[in-house]
């Protein structure tokens, strides 16, 4: 397994790191035994970083990975890196009420997460979304002082946008933003990821293959589970997912010239975005199963030379998919898109 260094204060993690939001929430019903052997698989596979949130399944998702470690072998329980994120507020049948990132609250998330957890510090540590009503400097600079205290190793951020990231770094080290990044969202080019590469701060990028959608195993007439996610996604509505899907099926074409599959594609593309630079991009997959999981590992065997690259980008241009990658109240979340 390759490694990539987040930023120029983070960790040493994984060329990939394991998502494992989908195991616990927001994609209906998850096989707990499966989830947790996926785990054990990604970390004998040499992945190291695990990213969760401690609103995933109201702390179903932060048991689930105790659960894996404790019954994984020693040398990669040893290796594992946890990324946490925290702040949003659910309710019991749930919603999403808001974001907390008041120093106190911040706190408070971490006692908890770190029960979960079963764990006496966190790797690197994120509030979800920004707080419109509370300050980034001070929802940064508490986490500072859990670091200081040897709770959390370092700090990260969400869904920032560029002027929000440079008033985090002027508070504390940022090891890593994490934000959505993949070949039908490519909005941080323009000027976060330029940003973050001043800065030297990583980038962990999620919803690489965009919920499934650029997966190569989505279908227009698949019927989703009761609370996936995806149902109120605009990207998997009506007119949007026949025009995304046409996207998926020019890019099939560039992945079947190269004898991989789109996903695969599509995860190489993203990893192809980091080495040409001095700040870090590692892939978040969120592979459920073992056997998605082994698909996902093998991008990182894929090498993408000019040619390759100018053929993914005509197959899918920048800007090119159809609906936005959240409802309109979840946009409205959303520092990075202001």
């Amino acid at each position: 397994m390759r490694t990539r260094t987040l930023g120029t204060t983070g960790p040493q993690v994984s060329a990939l790191g394991l998502g494992c939001m989908g195991m616990s929430a927001l994609y209906g019903e998850a096989d707990r035994t499966e989830s947790v052997a996926t785990i054990h698989a990604a970390l004998e596979s040499g992945v190291t970083l695990l990213d969760t949130g401690d609103f995933y399944g109201m702390g179903h998702n932060e048991l689930l990975i105790n659960e894996a470690l404790r019954s994984a072998a020693p040398e990669a329980r040893e290796r594992a890196l946890t990324s946490v994120k925290f702040g949003a507020l659910r309710t019991v049948e749930g919603g999403f009420t808001g974001y907390d990132g008041r120093p106190n609250a911040v706190k408070n998330f971490a006692a908890y997460s770190l029960q979960r957890l079963g764990t006496d510090h966190i790797d690197i540590y994120r509030i979800a979304r920004v707080d419109p009503d509370v300050p980034i400097e001070e929802t940064v600079g508490a986490i500072q002082e859990l670091v200081d205290a040897g709770h959390v190793r370092h700090i990260g951020l969400s869904e920032v946008g560029a002027r929000t990231l440079r008033r985090a770094a002027a508070v504390a080290p940022i090891s890593d933003l994490q934000i959505e990044y993949s070949l039908i969202s490519r909005g941080i080019e323009a000027e976060i990821l330029p940003t973050a590469r001043e800065l030297g701060i990583g980038v962990t990028a999620y919803g690489v293959l965009s919920r499934g959608l650029i997966s190569g195993h989505f279908s227009a007439d698949r019927q989703l589970a009761p609370g996936d996610f995806r149902g109120m996604s605009p990207r998997f509505q009506g007119d949007n997912l026949r025009h995304n899907l046409d996207l998926v099926d020019a890019l099939r074409k560039v992945a079947e010239v190269k004898g991989v599959s789109v996903a695969q594609t599509a995860i190489a593309w993203v990893l192809a975005q980091g080495p040409r630079h001095d700040t870090a991009i590692v892939p978040l997959v969120g592979a459920r199963t073992r056997t998605r999981l082994d698909e996902a590992l093998g991008a990182l065997d894929v090498t993408l030379d000019a040619s390759d690259l100018a053929a993914i980008e005509q197959a899918v241009p920048a800007d090119a998919a159809a609906g936005e990658r959240y409802p309109a109240a979840q946009m409205g979340h959303l520092d990075s898109e202001r």
